[in-house]
């Protein structure tokens, strides 16, 4: 599918984090792009209006897609979407079920009924690596085949006995790249609903031959993400943290390890995805490698000469994984996805961004919610 001279994307959620950097791409890339945001404060701050990084050329509508007359106007000429809008945080989401559910669900069917009415060329929509819950898994010890393993969550008796590692009756389950091939287990509200939604969108596409993609995107960082929002990526909270001279705080271990993505990759896989003739496909998007959140936290600390220590508190949070990172085949054989960033030249820009980024440490003040409400262990 190629990029023709009237086509025009619809960014959902594209003042955001991502769909700023999303929309940027598109439009330096040659396309003509226009974002819907509702510049929600727990985001985007106090300050009104778009942030000032949007690209020029982009047209920028403040609204939410939850009101129809809103989404009508700004699906007008539209011939791609890009479905970025949701509520984003796993921890608040385990008492703020209503939003979420609102937001990512209701907000997710309003537009695909609008899409009805208004039908597009392709439609891509972000879905999140928590889906899976945990990752995929090997053991040595089992007749020495390395059968895989999908293990369920960890009980709340082994988290409470401090036993952070999964194990089967062979030992220590040894982590492997998760394909998209892995039985989903949402482990969160916020991952239930955004399995909702790339399903929504899937179901929707089938029915109403619309061409559609969902990306699961894993731990995204890069500059411009929301650094006083307590419930961001845990790259963001760490440096938020060392910014105002506080030690990030580090749940389990610290050897729990995830998947760090630069945003820039991210709008590639997003750009691909819009491009390409993929139907009805989900693709991770991911680094492919494997970081420990203690290596992350040292590595945040190393490159903003901090002066602090990551300090391991050997609590967890219910909910929360061991390991999962990403098998990223699919996408590089059906999308030509390629990841172009590397960890360390992606910190060196986020720092550069960091030297004149203002951060408000809210950390704590989440920290204390999920404490009183049950939800840390």
């Amino acid at each position: 599918m190629r990029l023709t001279s009237d086509a025009v994307v619809l960014v959902t959620g594209g003042a955001g984090f991502i769909g700023s950097h999303v929309a940027n791409s598109l439009a330096e890339g040659g396309w003509r792009v226009r974002v819907i945001d509702s510049l929600a404060e727990q985001v985007h701050g106090a300050e009104p209006g778009f942030p000032q990084h949007l690209h020029s050329d982009v047209e920028r509508i403040e609204g939410d897609i939850r009101n129809r007359d809103t989404l009508r106007s700004a699906l007008a000429g539209v011939t791609h979407v890009c479905h970025l809008a949701a509520a984003v945080g796993v921890g608040q989401s385990m008492y703020q079920i209503n939003h979420y559910v609102d937001v990512n669900n209701r907000g997710t069917a309003l537009l695909l009924e609008a899409l009805i009415e208004q039908p597009v060329q392709k439609l891509v929509v972000a879905s999140s690596m928590s889906v899976y819950g945990e990752g995929l898994y090997c053991c040595h010890g089992v007749s020495g085949n390395f059968p895989t393993w999908e293990p369920p969550l960890r009980s709340r008796e082994q988290l409470r006995r401090g036993e952070w590692e999964l194990r089967s009756t062979g030992g220590i389950l040894e982590p492997l790249p998760t394909p998209e091939t892995k039985q989903v287990s949402p482990a969160s509200v916020y991952a239930l609903t955004k399995y909702d939604q790339e399903q929504l969108c899937l179901m929707f596409g089938a029915a109403y031959d619309v061409p559609t993609v969902a990306l699961r995107f894993f731990n995204a960082y890069g500059p411009y993400q929301a650094l006083s929002n307590p419930y961001t990526g845990v790259l963001a909270i760490f440096a938020s943290r060392c910014l105002n001279g506080n030690p990030p705080l580090i749940f389990e271990d610290g050897r729990q390890c995830r998947d760090f993505v630069s945003v820039h990759d991210i709008a590639q896989a997003c750009r691909l995805a819009l491009a390409s003739s993929s139907c009805g496909e989900v693709f991770n998007v991911g680094s492919g490698e494997s970081r420990s959140v203690l290596d992350v936290a040292n590595s945040v600390i190393d490159v903003l000469q901090a002066g602090v220590e990551p300090q391991v508190t050997g609590k967890c949070r219910w909910g929360d994984i061991r390991h999962c990172y990403a098998d990223i085949d699919k996408a590089r054989q059906l999308l030509g996805y390629r990841p172009r960033v590397s960890f360390e030249d992606g910190l060196r820009e986020l720092a550069e961004w960091l030297s004149r980024a203002p951060a408000l440490d809210q950390f704590m003040i989440a920290n204390a919610e999920l404490e009183r409400r049950g939800l840390t262990l």
